[in-house]
């Protein structure tokens, strides 16, 4: 019998579900916002997320929901789970995912190593925060933050008062600003019945707050480092019952700690190289995890893979028409759009490269992306 996987959310991550379920023998349909979205050649439905009957409606005859955002209310999970639908990842690790200030609690509870952190909900609180951090630290709206949106360093408490007004007298996060080497991410698939298959560390670049490039496996990262790596993301996805995708985000610091700064439960930017990188796509690998199905293996091909997330454009321009122009230029770099208008800085594609040598595969994946500037 053919499953039925409903993806709520109609964008790119779920765009890049679509292959891998048909490849599988799996239905997949999705629950999109609006018209037009990244993956409206499966979108079965239309509507809006928050609402209970038309998240119902669209749950009614699939065997599993999963998402391609974190965003969905905990009110309409708890409805789903009450109806008898089976949702992956479940609302009670979504929490995690959806609440920072919940995250780092349950992170602290784990023992999973983290930045200093706190709760405050008023100036003088941010501000002795302040003064025991070195006068900096990173101030983070608990709810809805992504691409270095909500996310501010503060040097004086009064730099976030419009925060404290907007939230009303609810706490915020502050977070020590770390002092690190570089950032990685550590992905984990998970089955309901506990099955786990650990990806290889990457190494992760931003850009204005959003994720630019991906080097995969990580450069120059120790045996130490790796498993380390491994063990935290590991932990995390068991301690707080995740399944499907997990994406640990983590600083690495000069003395090769490293601490986790966000989670995503759903594929992840970090892992898009693995669509031509790894034996199993994290998308392939998310629609086995949540149907409980056996794991993928998430070995490498090569020695190395970069990914370059090509970013806006002209406003309006169609990245289409740049495709001979990379084609003939750059035949071994394999191009995946999202079906977007351009817009400056606004993910629209990214651009991944396989190699036995991460600079050469940084080259390329570099030159190619930079065609649908």
């Amino acid at each position: 019998m053919t499953k039925r996987v409903g993806v709520i959310g109609g964008g790119q991550l779920a765009r890049m579900m679509i292959a891998p379920a048909v490849e599988l023998g799996i239905e997949i349909r999705v629950l999109a916002e609006q018209d037009g979205m990244s993956a409206g050649l499966a979108a079965t439905a239309t509507g809006d997320y928050r609402d209970v009957e038309t998240v119902r409606a669209f749950a009614r005859d699939v065997d599993v929901i999963t998402f391609d955002h974190e965003h969905v209310p905990q009110d309409v999970l708890r409805a789903l789970v009450d109806d008898g639908v089976a949702v992956q990842p479940g609302p009670d690790a979504l929490q995690f995912a959806q609440d920072k200030l919940v995250m780092r609690a349950k992170l602290a509870e784990i023992g999973a190593p983290q930045p200093d952190w706190a709760a405050v909900s008023e100036r003088a609180a941010l501000q002795a925060f302040l003064d025991d951090h070195g006068g900096r630290a990173v101030v983070k709206t608990p709810r809805g933050g992504y691409d270095g949106k909500g996310v501010r360093v503060v040097r004086e408490a009064s730099e976030a008062d419009d925060w404290f007004e907007a939230f009303a007298g609810e706490p915020i996060l502050v977070e020590e600003l770390v002092d690190f080497r570089r950032e990685l991410a550590q992905q984990v698939a998970r089955r309901p019945s506990g099955g786990m298959a650990p990806y290889p560390v990457v190494e992760t670049v931003q850009k204005d707050g959003v994720c630019a490039e991906v080097f995969a496996p990580a450069p120059q990262a120790s045996e130490r480092t790796v498993e380390v790596a491994a063990r935290i993301g590991t932990e995390i996805a068991a301690g707080l019952g995740v399944t499907g995708m997990l994406a640990v985000e983590l600083f690495e610091t000069s003395d090769e700690r490293l601490l986790v700064n966000e989670l995503a439960m759903r594929p992840h930017n970090s892992g898009h190289w693995t669509q031509d990188g790894a034996v199993t796509s994290q998308f392939e690998q998310h629609l086995r995890a949540v149907l409980d199905l056996p794991l993928g293996s998430a070995e490498p091909l090569a020695e190395a893979t970069c990914m370059i997330n090509i970013l806006g454009g002209p406003q309006g321009a169609s990245i289409d028409e740049r495709f001979s122009a990379v084609m003939r230029a750059h035949p071994e770099a394999k191009i995946h759009t999202y079906g977007k208008a351009s817009r400056p800085g606004r993910k629209v594609g990214h651009v991944n490269v396989v190699s036995d040598d991460i600079d050469d595969a940084a080259y390329v994946a570099r030159s190619a992306a930079a065609h649908f500037e």
